[in-house]
This record gives structure tokens, sequence and C-alpha cells, in this order.
């Protein structure tokens, strides 16, 4: 078998003919948050990955600059989660791996607190602050998703080099989706099945 030289990840169908009707500007941390919910619901419904949507937007003027979903099922790639996807569409669009350069001032919201890997990747990324819904087990708790090893100050990590962290907005929706989700009977892949 030929080594692989190449890899490819996309948004799903559904999302790529809606795209064209997603809000141009976001005006509010609740708008941004409301969107990234109603992806995250819509994406694990369509069975094209986990129940995890991200935008990235412009803080001052509110600007949508890219909008994503988990595609590990769609795609084969287990790093292709919404924060990954949506930072890397980001990256593609401005033609830049630092989201930062030039004084930019790009947000990240997400749905939940971001895994271990989307840690990285969004620390890494050059986004100035970080949305999220909402943090801790429960999210495991209702998914049964392992989200790895997170130290325990990790917003303060983010925000002890330069990226501020809200938590809590649009909580309780957030948490509806995961319960769905949980309830639901849509593959949870977690490699070597679910963690004990």
């Amino acid at each position: 078998m030929p080594l692989a030289s190449a890899l490819s990840a996309s948004l799903p169908s559904w999302l790529l003919d809606e795209l064209d009707d997603l809000p141009a500007v976001l005006s509010t941390a609740e708008d941004r948050m409301d969107l990234v919910n109603a992806l995250a619901d819509r994406n694990w419904r369509e069975g094209s990955g986990g129940p995890f949507a991200a935008i990235v937007v412009d803080t001052a003027t509110g600007a949508l600059v890219s909008a994503g979903v988990n595609v590990v099922l769609a795609s084969g790639l287990s790093s292709m989660h919404a924060e990954v996807t949506t930072l890397s569409l980001a990256q593609t669009a401005l033609g830049r791996w630092d989201l930062g350069a030039g004084g930019a001032d790009l947000e990240l919201v997400v749905n939940w607190r971001p895994c271990v890997m989307c840690y990285g990747s969004t620390m890494w990324s050059g986004v100035r602050s970080l949305v999220v819904a909402g943090e801790g087990p429960l999210l495991e708790e209702i998914t049964g998703f392992d989200e790895g090893p997170v130290v325990a100050d990790w917003a303060e990590q983010f925000e002890s080099r330069g990226i501020r962290v809200s938590i809590g907005t649009r909580h309780d929706e957030a948490v509806a989706v995961f319960r769905a989700y949980g309830d639901s009977d849509s593959i949870v892949y977690n490699a070597r099945g679910a963690v004990e």
C-alpha cells in the first residue's frame, strides 16, 4: 500500500448549502452562540460528526470570518473537531496561519470548553478571545465523549497568553443540544471505545 501524501476535509453538504445564508455580522455574544448551538444541533442530526460547532468572528465588528462543525465522521479524520475545522477555515480565508497578525482581534466561539487537542489548536491559532457556553465534566457525563486531560487552570493559561476567555454564554441551550445527542443512538467516537 502506498503512503498517503495528502489529506482532505470539508464542511458537510448541508452546511455548504447554507453558508451564504449565515448572518454576515453577529453583534452580540448571544447571537454568536445561538448560531453555534444551531449548527451543533444540526450537525449531529445530519450524521456529520459530534454535536459541536464553532465560528470565528471579528471582535470589533462582529463580522463572521468562518463557521465550522465537527466533521470527524464525515471526513474519517479524528482531528477534524469543530475548533480545528473552523480555525483552519479562517486561516485559509485570511491566508495566514496567525489569526492575530497585524493586530487582528478575532474571537473563537464554541459550544463547550475545548478538548485537550483543540485547547492547543486554539492557543496557537492567534485568536485573541475565546467564548464558550460551558466547561467541566458535564459534557462527558451527558455525551460519553472523552475530552482528555484538560488542566484545571485552562482558562488562566489562555489569559496568561493574552487570550481573553468568557464562559457561560447560552449555557443551558448548549446543554440541551448535548442532552438530545446523549439520548440518541449516535456514534460516540472515542478511540478504543468509551472511557470507563
